[in-house]
């Protein structure tokens, strides 16, 4: 079983003026505690709200420092459980993000593509008399391509 986890990071950002600011710098802070081990995970903006429910920027600062809410989303391969996935993300996330809270938000499931691969392997092509037949792609490579050891000798 494979999951998409998201998980949201308050990002501290220090010297900053503007909230489009705050968020450029914590997206590249954060950007560059994760690569190259994690160049897979994307960074987004996190979305907040007060209690009343109105939406909040993501950032919120105070005497030039900033705290900003961000997005970080990554596939799990080969997962027994979604709180399986859960633990692993917030492990490989939290091990390079040092002395940021993370918490995870969302955990969805990916469907498997299994019939979708099976699908691709075959080909339509009409035929002389108008019908459509379907062969299966792997057999023409075997006809077109010759073998490794032809094309050695």
């Amino acid at each position: 079983m494979n999951c998409r986890v998201v998980v949201e990071a308050a990002v501290p950002v220090f010297d900053v003026e503007t909230e489009d600011e705050a968020i450029r710098i914590a997206i590249s802070k954060t950007g560059e505690m994760l690569n190259p081990d994690l160049n897979y995970v994307e960074i987004n903006m996190g979305e907040r709200t007060s209690p009343e429910g109105e939406e909040l920027p993501p950032a919120f600062i105070a005497a030039d420092e900033a705290l900003v809410a961000l997005e970080l989303e990554m596939t799990v391969f080969n997962v027994e459980r979604e709180e399986h996935a859960s633990r692993i993300a917030r492990k490989e996330i939290g091990q390079r993000l040092e002395n940021i809270p993370l918490e995870v938000i969302e955990v969805e499931l990916i469907e498997d593509d299994e019939d979708d691969e099976d699908d691709e392997t075959e080909s339509t092509e009409t035929d002389s008399d108008g019908g459509e037949t379907t062969r299966d792609q792997d057999t023409d490579d075997d006809e077109i391509l010759p073998e490794f050891e032809d094309l050695v000798e």
